[in-house]
């Protein structure tokens, strides 16, 4: 099932694919997905946390207590 590179295969090709797999193969690869997610959600936290810090340093972001930003919910 070799598919010319740039095509990308579509889910249920993929979960075909899988399931030629055998269980062990199946089991360190639902592992391996779930530590690229984890990692990939660090970086995405990462870049939030600078993009944040960014905006606080130029004045477009400002600390609030909790309060002030119900407050500020219920005012939109």
């Amino acid at each position: 099932m070799n598919k010319p590179l740039g095509k990308q295969l579509g889910f249920d090709e993929v979960l075909d694919v899988v399931e030629t797999l055998s269980a062990s193969d199946q089991e360190m690869l639902i592992d391996l997905l779930k530590k690229r997610l984890t990692q990939k959600r660090r970086e995405e936290i990462a870049a939030n946390i600078v993009e944040a810090t960014e905006e606080y340093k130029s004045g477009k972001a400002r600390r609030l207590t909790v309060d002030e930003f119900m407050a500020e919910l219920e005012e939109s």
